[in-house]
């Protein structure tokens, strides 16, 4: 549901890459797939695409040496999440880091156990979900819980909602990723080089 001409893709992308990170913004969807709002919530779906383009980057020169993170939002973050969770995929595998911005990790609840990739849950404290009525803090909280495959972390930017466009509060998530990305691709690429 955030296309990647989203300024708030385009904002924490450009804070990745600024980080000397390699970043590759994509949507999921076809224009015309957006139009069904049911696509937007086929995480199975998102996630095969996902791991689609996993397998591409895969056998690109450049970056078929480079640790693999995922970094979603919405229900793109459950989408990498379960990408990350595909036991059976090669893809999946390589992944060695995950970032869930006001994510709904909710919606990939049984994949949540299987995911080994270490998982950063950033979401705001004011972020409720209206057709349950339920804080996404709350849904948040749960699912860490189930992320017993890895090590994971829940970080709450205060006064935030959903699209986290309060003051100071996109670049409080864009530098919460880019840390966890940092501080876990970077080890990750020192081992294959060594």
């Amino acid at each position: 549901g955030s296309s990647r001409s989203s300024p708030r893709n385009l904002f924490v992308a450009d804070t990745l890459a600024s980080a000397g990170l390699a970043t590759l913004l994509f949507d999921l969807l076809t224009p015309e797939e957006e139009r069904d709002v049911g696509n937007v919530f086929d995480i199975e779906l998102l996630a095969r695409r996902l791991l689609t383009a996993t397998a591409w980057l895969q056998h690109v020169p450049a970056a078929a040496a480079l640790p693999l993170g995922y970094f979603g939002a919405s229900t793109g973050a459950a989408a990498a999440l379960s990408a990350a969770a595909a036991v059976d995929s090669q893809a999946a595998s390589d992944v060695a880091a995950v970032v869930s911005r006001g994510g709904r990790p909710d919606l990939a609840w049984d994949a949540l156990p299987a995911v080994r990739a270490p998982t950063l849950l950033v979401v705001g404290g004011r972020d409720r979900d209206r057709d349950r009525d339920e804080q996404v803090l709350e849904m948040n909280r749960r699912a860490r819980e189930r992320l017993t495959g890895c090590a994971s972390r829940l970080e709450i930017v205060p006064n935030a909602t959903h699209l986290f466009g309060e003051p100071g509060s996109l670049e409080q998530v864009a530098a919460l990723a880019r840390d966890w990305f940092v501080g876990h691709l970077s080890l990750l690429g020192h081992a294959h080089h060594a």
